[in-house]
């Protein structure tokens, strides 16, 4: 088995990947918030 050295490994598709994540986390939880205030100012 090779030796691990600490700092070698690429993380160019984990970080690409999380990236991607947290946008499409950001823009879900936007248009939910948009979503809840559309449905209170119908409801009143």
């Amino acid at each position: 088995m090779a030796e691990h050295k600490h700092g070698e490994m690429d993380t160019s598709v984990q970080e690409k990947t999380f990236d991607g994540f947290m946008s499409m986390t950001t823009k879900v939880s936007i248009g939910i918030i948009v979503l809840l205030i559309f449905l209170a100012l119908i409801a009143v």
